[in-house]
């Protein structure tokens, strides 16, 4: 492996440590206080500089994450209560929404609330709020190589309605600075279920300054709302505490095996040592197959200061609306969808 710019055999690394967990490794801790009381996290140091905190209790996604000790993602003002507090009703998903690096959204209902055949939904789903089961972490060798995953499983269940299941597995590697995201979504019930499925990844200060660039990828682009301003897509600016959030809608061009979009910070604070570089590029790459649309949530407000990225099977209008337009993603019984995305911090 590559580690403080070299190269490095296990046994050399062994030698120079009493655990390996001096450099980097997988912990687990709860919660002891607040609305935060009984929360479970795992937080995962790559010792190539990047850390992160996956939340079991809240569909095992990741809330904070950072570079070198700094920041990159976007903490809500919620911070990251018990799932036990969500509410489900309308738009009341946003008094418990983490933020965080990933806030994952379906499994049977993305955007805007409504009702349909169905039954009622809530704004952006109920997975984010639903604690895992068969949750593990472990780290092992392989050849020089040292791998850090965290597994957990996650339902969406009704009686008389859906059963979908969530398999997820978080991937890192010493000295890497690498997410992988792995996913299985499931229909274990036995009968056809809506599935709408969105990673709302969350980049915030100072990873997002004025001089931030956003590269999107290549494809069809249009607006949610029709006064909407297409010429700042890809810029950033300083809070504003009127600013009015703005939603683009990116048709991918399927052609390749994976599309991203890329963060370009050069203010980043930091410097890798030995190196002239500053700065840093967040890469999101995605497989466009099975995710084929991309919304975009730029909101430079102040307080809620946050670049969205995000992969999805369908567009934030809410169930009905992608019912009515015929794009709504059925699952049949025992049918199955994979998933798979991955973030670069360069």
């Amino acid at each position: 492996m590559e580690l403080y710019g070299r190269k490095w055999k296990r046994r050399e690394l062994e030698a120079r440590v009493g655990r390996i967990e001096q450099i980097g490794g997988v912990e687990r801790y709860t919660r002891s206080e607040g609305p935060e009381a009984g929360v479970d996290t795992f937080r995962v140091r790559t010792g190539g500089g990047l850390c992160y905190w996956v939340t079991p209790s809240k569909g095992m996604d990741i809330s904070l994450a950072e570079m070198h000790g700094i920041p990159v993602s976007w903490t809500s003002c919620n911070g990251e209560p018990h799932p036990s507090y969500y509410d489900q009703r309308e738009t009341e998903w946003l008094r418990t929404a983490s933020g965080g690096l990933l806030m994952t959204c379906g499994l049977s209902q993305v955007g805007s609330p409504g009702k349909d055949s169905d039954g009622a939904y809530g704004l952006h789903g109920r997975i984010h709020h639903t604690p895992a089961r068969q949750i593990s972490s472990w780290s092992e060798w392989a050849g020089d190589d040292y791998v850090l995953r965290v597994r957990g499983v996650i339902e969406e269940t009704t009686i008389f309605g859906e059963h979908l299941r969530l398999t997820r597995t978080i991937t890192s590697h010493l000295g890497e600075n690498r997410i992988t995201i792995l996913d299985s979504v499931q229909n274990v019930g036995f009968r056809p279920a809506p599935h709408m499925m969105l990673y709302h990844f969350n980049f915030g200060f100072p990873l997002l300054a004025e001089d931030t660039t956003v590269e999107l990828p290549k494809g069809r682009t249009s607006t949610r709302d029709s006064d909407m301003d297409m010429r700042r897509m890809g810029l950033w600016q300083s809070p504003d505490p009127t600013f009015r959030e703005q939603v683009y809608y990116h048709k991918p061009d399927q052609s390749k095996d994976a599309v991203f979009a890329r963060i370009q910070s050069p203010s980043f604070p930091i410097r890798p040592a030995n190196t002239n570089s500053h700065g840093l590029s967040v890469e999101l790459e995605w497989d466009p197959v099975t995710l084929p649309k991309f919304v975009q949530w730029r909101m430079p407000g102040s307080g809620e200061h946050v670049l969205g990225l995000e992969p999805s099977n369908c567009w934030t209008r809410g169930r009905t609306d992608e019912r009515e337009r015929g794009s709504l993603r059925i699952l049949e019984p025992s049918e199955t969808v994979d998933y798979r995305l991955e973030l670069r911090f360069v």
